[in-house]
């Protein structure tokens, strides 16, 4: 059984950073595409970044595009998300995500990720 756990959120001011981690369990020894989506209140739920299997390849939301780093290290089972110049519309839910069913491309719907954290929230104050 796959487990995904979130740890690294917090409070925050506005232009803070933080570091999100997220430790992947129960399969290990193969990489997978991974991903970090938010959920604030009352919103659905949108990406923010994906990092490839091989960690090669990088992709970002416009939201968080050059505010945001995506890295992977597979020898703890661990990615993690760099956020840099924090505003108040980054609150939200912050999710890890990994697919196990698609390779060679990173991708952005929720939909081809299939195993999913319970998230660690993020504030960041005005």
């Amino acid at each position: 059984q796959v487990q995904l756990k979130e740890s690294g959120g917090g409070l925050v001011p506005t232009g803070g950073s933080l570091r999100l981690s997220c430790v992947v369990s129960g399969r290990t020894g193969y990489s997978y595409l991974m991903a970090w989506f938010r959920q604030a209140p009352g919103k659905e739920r949108e990406f923010v970044a994906a990092v490839s299997r091989t960690g090669v390849t990088a992709d970002y939301s416009d939201a968080m595009e050059g505010r945001v780093t995506i890295s992977r290290d597979d020898t703890k089972n661990t990615i993690y998300l760099h956020m840099i110049n924090l505003k108040p519309e980054d609150t939200a839910v912050y999710y890890c995500a990994l697919s196990d069913s698609v390779f060679g491309r990173v991708a952005r719907s929720a939909d081809e990720y299939n195993y999913w954290g319970k998230g660690t929230q993020v504030t960041v104050s005005s």
